[in-house]
């Protein structure tokens, strides 16, 4: 990362933002322009390990909902604990390198993904994220049902939400 937003995250235990991804694609952004590629490559693996976090978190629904619909939710939730928990666990703060941070930081959004992704789903959309973290969740989710639609029209309409 470079120094000056290391300085702005000093306070943080991995020196990155695990809150959102909007943030996330300002950085990238920045430093994208500012040919700084090595640490925009970082920024987008955080973008990209929260879109997969959606993903997953989507995908194990679908399928837990067609063999036992009463684990659909569980498994995801599960999932995010076993990351949280293992983090709180393993990942100390006096410890923390910055690639464990970044380690560390790439688990957090992803299970920042499966909790979006799981949150909307079981709200039925009702409960909303915002910004460009709501657009990676519903991004995770609909990319995952390209696996399950198959009829021509829902795919041709998943696609097109996709684009």
């Amino acid at each position: 990362m470079c120094s000056r937003h290391r300085q702005h995250n000093r306070v943080l235990s991995v020196h990155a933002l695990t809150t959102n991804v909007t943030g996330h694609f300002a950085y990238f952004s920045e430093e994208l322009s500012l040919k700084n590629y090595q640490t925009a490559v970082l920024y987008l693996l955080f973008i990209l390990s929260f879109l997969a976090g959606a993903f997953v978190s989507n995908i194990l629904i679908e399928i837990f909902s067609r063999i036992k619909p009463l684990l659909s939710y569980t498994v995801p939730m599960a999932m995010e604990i076993i990351i949280l928990t293992s983090i709180g666990i393993f990942g100390k703060a006096d410890s923390i390198s910055n690639f464990n941070g970044e380690f560390i930081a790439c688990n957090l959004l992803f299970a920042m993904g499966l909790q979006n992704s799981l949150v909307t789903k079981a709200s039925q959309s009702v409960v909303r994220t915002t910004h460009l973290t709501g657009l990676f969740t519903d991004l995770g989710i609909e990319l995952s049902q390209l696996f399950f639609y198959r009829k021509a029209n829902e795919t041709q309409q998943l696609r097109a939400n996709i684009f």
